[in-house]
């Protein structure tokens, strides 16, 4: 029983506990907690657009306003809207839903269960405590958790081998939402330090035409319209629905200046963290193919570090992005040199903090300090050798 609890090799037993009794959970919360209408009308609405011949991304609209996400989010939902009776079955939508969960938590176990970095009680904190991501998922039918699930497939795909297949699914998760470019920083070394030079530009050749194809009708139609509508970097979110900067004034907010200053120092902390890294990727490659115990760690941890250092220093964070990082969590405080009371009462504090609605001074402010503890002890265990203690132990032994 204690290893069923503690020792990470045995984390598949619980997880297998926990998908089951999360579809019976997820089930009750749907037939048992209102839904609440917040994009799904509006995503609907766009796609209809496109239903009805509409080309040119600047003219496809919902109630929220424009359609501000790339090709493949249309095609995604667009699916969902025919299997939806054109978006009015809210209820089959839910239990659609309900299964990227299900397929979110099988993806994100496996990889902690070839990992072996957590302890199995660590996922009862994924499951029992995630009041916000059950909502974002089955009762506000968000993009978000979609994007999530092809980004996870795509991790599972890398930490196999299987780079092609696994560049098809990353490009395919940011067709569906721009978030996932967040990890693009630690992939690119990935890819450098795995397949050379040559194999990163087919990599990024695939990536890039996955876009294109996914694009081409938008593209054919209003190229500038598309580019500009889908990709839009300089895009400027309303105070009201912040989570992480309620601290500071709108107008400080809302300034063109603090943008530049959040990305200097998301650039900043990207080129201390390269080096690592690159080390890091540099193990992974030459271990992965003996088969050496634990070697996804080397690939993880980047890849989750890069996404995080994007989130924390964004310029705003809105209640369904949680899900951006949620579930990566567990793993980057198990990867910083703090004691396991002060990584699950920081696990504890960010929950609250994304559970307090509206969000306040106090609340944003704890998200910082516990966004700042994160990066301040992955930057202590940045060195692969060294400070990671990184068992190293045969196949054969």
């Amino acid at each position: 029983m204690k290893r069923l609890i503690f020792d990470p090799s045995l984390i598949w037993v619980l997880a297998i506990i926990l998908i089951i009794a999360e579809i019976f959970v997820n089930v009750l919360v749907v037939q048992r907690v209102p839904y609440t209408e917040i994009d799904w009308k509006a995503y609907m609405q766009e796609v209809e657009g496109v239903v009805n011949g509409t080309w040119d991304y600047t003219q496809l609209k919902g109630d929220t306003g424009p359609l501000v996400y790339p090709a493949g989010f249309v095609y995604f939902f667009g699916i969902l809207y025919y299997i939806t009776n054109l978006g009015q079955n809210i209820r089959a939508a839910q239990y659609i839903f309900v299964g990227f969960y299900v397929l979110t938590l099988i993806l994100v176990f496996r990889i902690y269960s070839k990992a072996r970095k957590i302890p199995p009680y660590v996922l009862l904190f994924l499951c029992c405590t995630s009041y916000r991501v059950h909502s974002i998922y089955v009762l506000r039918l968000f993009n978000d958790p979609v994007a999530m699930v092809f980004l996870y497939a795509a991790i599972n795909l890398f930490i196999e081998d299987y780079w092609t297949l696994g560049s098809i699914f990353y490009s395919l998760a940011v067709s569906i939402k721009m978030n996932i470019l967040l990890f693009a920083p630690a992939l690119l070394l990935a890819y450098i330090a795995t397949q050379g030079i040559r194999g990163t530009v087919k990599q990024l050749s695939i990536c890039a035409a996955i876009q294109i194809i996914l694009g081409a009708p938008f593209l054919l139609s209003n190229p500038i319209g598309y580019i500009s509508g889908a990709f839009n970097l300089g895009r400027v979110f309303l105070y009201e629905w912040t989570v992480n900067w309620r601290c500071i004034p709108e107008e400080l907010f809302t300034h063109r200046g603090f943008h530049i200053f959040l990305l200097a120092l998301h650039l900043g902390l990207l080129g201390i963290f390269a080096l690592p890294w690159f080390r890091f990727m540099k193990s992974f490659a030459k271990l992965k193919s003996t088969k050496v115990d634990l070697v996804s760690q080397l690939f993880l941890l980047p890849l989750f570090t890069a996404n995080f250092i994007g989130i924390a220093l964004s310029r705003s964070l809105h209640y369904q992005f949680y899900v951006w990082y949620f579930h990566t969590l567990p793993y980057l405080l198990w990867s910083t040199p703090y004691s396991n009371t002060l990584r699950i009462c920081i696990l504890g504090v960010m929950e609250l903090c994304w559970n307090t609605f509206p969000s306040t001074n106090e609340s944003s402010i704890a998200l910082h300090v516990c966004h700042l503890l994160i990066i301040v002890g992955l930057f202590v265990r940045r060195n692969p050798a060294k400070d990671l203690n990184f068992p190293v132990k045969k196949s054969s032994d």
